[in-house]
C-alpha cells in the first residue's frame, strides 16, 4: 500500500484569515499531506461565511507550500433571506426539491469550481472534501464520489438529517471522522456503517514561544481573563455566555476577571468594562492569549471536535464547556481537562471553582495536555488519514486489475 500520489482537497473558505474550525483544519491537513503528496486545494474566492462575497482573486497561488486554485462564487448570499429558508426547511414540511434548493442557497455555489472538479478528475488519485453540508460537498463530491473521501464535521443538528444529504454520507470510499460520538452520530442517523471510516482528529501541538506577558503587554491586559476563540455571533452561542458572565460580574464578586473574545462579530456586544473584544487576530497572538488564560471558555451546542479546547490542553490550561455539546463533553471525560455546564448556576459554580483553585487548574491542564499528546499529536492524526487512503487506493487498485 502507498499514499495516494495526488491528492486534492475540496473546502469552502481557505487561508491564513479564514476563522472557521472546519477551515483550518482542511490547511493543517493540505500542509501536512503535501510533505508527501502533490495536494492542490480548490476552493471559492470567499471570506467571509455570511455572504460568500468573493474576496480573493480567481487563480492559482501558493499557500505556505500548497497550491490553492480559487474561484468566483455564482451569488452571494442574502444572511436574513437565508435564515428564513433555514426556518421553513428545518420546521415545516416540506420536498427533496426544497433540501436541494435550500443547499444551493446556503452556498457557497460556484459553477466554475465544480468544472473545476470534474476537470481534476483525470489527475487526480484522491480527493478530501469538507464539511457536508455546504454546497462545495453536497454537489461536488458526487462528481467524483469513486475517488471521494469525506471529513463531514458533523454534529447533533437538523441538517445531518435531511434528505438531501444522505448520498455524502454513502458515496465517499472513506470518512474520517473527528470524535466517535460524531462517527456514532452520523452512523446513527444515516445507517452508512458500511462506509469505511477511522477517527482522525486534527493534529495539536504545543505553541513553540507562547509568551503570557507579551499577550498582556501588547493588549494591556493585567487582570485575570477566559479566553473565548472563535465566531462571535449566535450560532455559537454566545449571547448566552455573555449573560451568564455579566450575571456572575454583577452578583457582587469584586475580584478582578475579564471575559476576553478573539474571533469576527457578526453581532452586538454589550458596552461592559470586563468584555474586551480583539477580533480576528493571528496564530501568534491567539498562542499568546491561550498561555496567559485563567481557562478557555467554549459555549457552542454543536461542534464536531474542538480545536480550541485541544490548543487550550496542549498549553496546559484548562476549558470550561457547554455540557449540552455531546463531543466537548466527551472531549472532557475523555481527558479529565475541564469542567462543563448546562445553566447559569452551574457555570458560576464550575467558573467559581476553577477560578479559586491554582492547584486544580494546573492538574486539570495537565491531563488535557497528557490526552492531547497521545491522541492528537500531529504524527498520530496523520497516520489515521494516510492509512485509511492507502487501503481504499488499495482497494480502488485491485478492482481496477480485476476488471
Amino acid at each position: 500500500m502507498s499514499l495516494p500520489r495526488r491528492i486534492t482537497i475540496v473546502v469552502q473558505r481557505y487561508g491564513r484569515e479564514v476563522n472557521g474550525g472546519a477551515e483550518q483544519h482542511a490547511r493543517w491537513l493540505a500542509e501536512r499531506l503535501a510533505a508527501s503528496a502533490e495536494v492542490t486545494v480548490l476552493t471559492t474566492c470567499a471570506l467571509d461565511y455570511i455572504t460568500w462575497a468573493d474576496h480573493y482573486p480567481p487563480g492559482e497561488s501558493d499557500i505556505d507550500g500548497v497550491r490553492v486554485c480559487r474561484y468566483p462564487v455564482d451569488a452571494v448570499r442574502d444572511w436574513k433571506r437565508a435564515q428564513r429558508q433555514t426556518h421553513e426547511v428545518v420546521n415545516h414540511r416540506h420536498t427533496l426539491f426544497d433540501e436541494s434548493r435550500w443547499v444551493r442557497d446556503q452556498g457557497p455555489f460556484s459553477t466554475p469550481l465544480f468544472e473545476a472538479i470534474r476537470r481534476f478528475y483525470e489527475t487526480t488519485d484522491a480527493f478530501i472534501f469538507f464539511t457536508f453540508h455546504y454546497a462545495t460537498t453536497a454537489f461536488g463530491l458526487p462528481i467524483v464520489s469513486d475517488k471521494a473521501f469525506l471529513v463531514p464535521t458533523a454534529h447533533d443538528d437538523p441538517f445531518v438529517r435531511m434528505a438531501v444529504f444522505r448520498p455524502v454520507f454513502h458515496l465517499p470510499r472513506g470518512i474520517f471522522y473527528n470524535t466517535e460520538p460524531e462517527r456514532r452520530l452520523v452512523q446513527r442517523v444515516t445507517r452508512n456503517s458500511a462506509v469505511p471510516s477511522t477517527i482522525a482528529g486534527v493534529g495539536v501541538e504545543p505553541a513553540v514561544g507562547a509568551s503570557a506577558a507579551r499577550f498582556r503587554e501588547k493588549f494591556g491586559l493585567a487582570e485575570p481573563f477566559l479566553l473565548y476563540v472563535g465566531r462571535v455571533d449566535a450560532s455559537k452561542n454566545v449571547p448566552e455566555l455573555l449573560d451568564f458572565f455579566t450575571r456572575y460580574r454583577q452578583a457582587g464578586d469584586a475580584a478582578p476577571l475579564k471575559l476576553v473574545l478573539m474571533g469576527k462579530a457578526n453581532m452586538p456586544l454589550p458596552d461592559h468594562p470586563d468584555i474586551v473584544h480583539l477580533g480576528f487576530v493571528p496564530d501568534a497572538d491567539r498562542d499568546d492569549a491561550i498561555a496567559a488564560a485563567t481557562l478557555v471558555v467554549l459555549p457552542s451546542l454543536y461542534e464536531s471536535l474542538s480545536m480550541i479546547t485541544l490548543e487550550a490542553w496542549a498549553a496546559g490550561v484548562p476549558v470550561l464547556v457547554n455540557e449540552q455539546c455531546e463531543v466537548v463533553k466527551y472531549l472532557c471525560r475523555q481527558g479529565n481537562g475541564g469542567l462543563y455546564y448546562r445553566t447559569h448556576d452551574e457555570f458560576t459554580a464550575a467558573l467559581q471553582l476553577l477560578r479559586d483553585s491554582e492547584s486544580l487548574r494546573r492538574q486539570m491542564g495537565l491531563q488535557g495536555q497528557q490526552f492531547v499528546m497521545r491522541h492528537y499529536r500531529p504524527e498520530v492524526v496523520l497516520r489515521h488519514y494516510t492509512t485509511l487512503l492507502e487501503a481504499a487506493g488499495s482497494v480502488r487498485s485491485s478492482s481496477a486489475l480485476a476488471r
